[in-house]
């Protein structure tokens, strides 16, 4: 038997703008949060979550906020969720001040001991989805995952993207005599970076990617560069491109294809396709033997390896006077190709080919 999964959701800052005195006690008020009823009425048509609405209502029938001034704008707020499919199994409000302590304010679980220890309820795999640090302690106090708006990024768009079609992350680890190579990468992240590769100009370049590609990445490498640096790049390009491919699942819903960018003195051009047939075009000389650590007659090779790994076609071009900012270029421009490539459309969940393979 499946079991069932939540979503318990704040309402004040999630469903709904939240104004400075933190109480919705006028229809004036009310202003529902953009993107909330495309989105959560995405969801509750195609996803099977339930819906637990959670908020903590300071003081609620006390005189600084009479019950007659709450329930008419509340009510509305669900008849007009209701009016697009978006329905809440359950409704939760707290009345008590922060100065209680009370167990069943937020972020306690009091009001919500009927979802715990129940054999029928996936908590693990439900979200709290909330805009404060409370609604996140809530999920972990609940034992399940946290989507909060506002933070790294998280909008109404990419809370049913998240949902629809998951998170895209991978993880891989290639250990042979040579190197020993971790990369983990988020598709889905930020540009949160920690690399260290043991070649400082190449952790720049390769911090480029997650930047601009608004991708989180790991990277950590040991290598034999008491012998050279070779085998350090190749290695690191063989891993990221086996995660790209990995990350990407069956692909449906990309963008697919992906940028060109000036910086300074240069010009440089990619185009990728994550079309499943690796391929390298390359057109970029390079006249100094090494930027930083790095070999230039590296570069190419880097791209190559990426390319096969992450079965890509590739096809960089670049122009300039200034080595450094050439390389750079080509990396940022990988990385805003990236970005766009990977782009998901959870509306049009499709192959992006008339082959209906990539």
């Amino acid at each position: 038997m499946k079991r069932q999964k939540f979503l318990f959701i704040d309402r004040d800052g999630t469903l709904i703008e939240e104004p400075a005195d933190e109480q919705i006690d006028a229809f004036e008020k009310l202003q529902f949060k953009e993107g909330v009823f495309r989105n959560l009425g995405f969801i509750c048509n195609k996803l099977d979550f339930r819906l637990v609405l959670v908020s903590n209502q300071d003081g609620l029938g006390t005189a600084s906020f009479p019950e007659e001034t709450f329930w008419p704008v509340h009510n509305l707020i669900l008849r007009t969720l209701e009016g697009e499919g978006i329905t809440f199994d359950d409704q939760l409000i707290d009345r008590h001040f922060p100065e209680d302590g009370s167990p069943m304010r937020k972020p306690g679980v009091g009001m919500l001991k009927d979802y715990l220890n129940n054999p029928a309820y996936d908590i693990e795999g439900s979200y709290v989805i909330g805009d404060r640090e409370s609604d996140a302690l809530l999920a972990e106090n609940l034992g399940c995952k946290a989507l909060i708006l506002g933070k790294e990024g998280i909008t109404w768009d990419k809370i049913s993207e998240l949902l629809f079609a998951g998170e895209r992350i991978a993880e891989v680890h290639r250990q042979t005599k040579e190197t020993d190579v971790h990369v983990r990468l988020c598709l889905d992240g930020t540009g949160k970076c920690d690399i260290n590769t043991g070649l400082g100009f190449f952790d720049h370049m390769l911090e480029q990617i997650g930047k601009h590609g608004m991708m989180d990445l790991t990277i950590r490498v040991k290598g034999d560069l008491e012998v050279d640096e070779h085998h350090t790049i190749e290695d690191t390009a063989i891993v990221l491109g086996d995660c790209l491919l990995q990350a990407l699942g069956d692909k449906r819903g990309i963008e697919r294809y992906g940028y060109c960018l000036p910086m300074d003195d240069c010009l440089c051009q990619i185009a990728l396709d994550f079309g499943g047939r690796p391929w390298l075009v390359w057109d970029a000389d390079f006249h100094r033997e090494k930027i930083g650590e790095m070999p230039t007659e590296m570069f190419f090779h880097f791209f190559k390896s990426l390319s096969d790994a992450a079965r890509m076609n590739l096809n960089i071009k670049a122009e300039g006077t200034n080595e450094h900012h050439k390389i750079e270029g080509i990396f940022k421009a990988l990385a805003r190709s990236l970005r766009m490539a990977v782009k998901r459309d959870i509306y049009h969940f499709e192959l992006p080919s008339t082959k209906g393979k990539l």
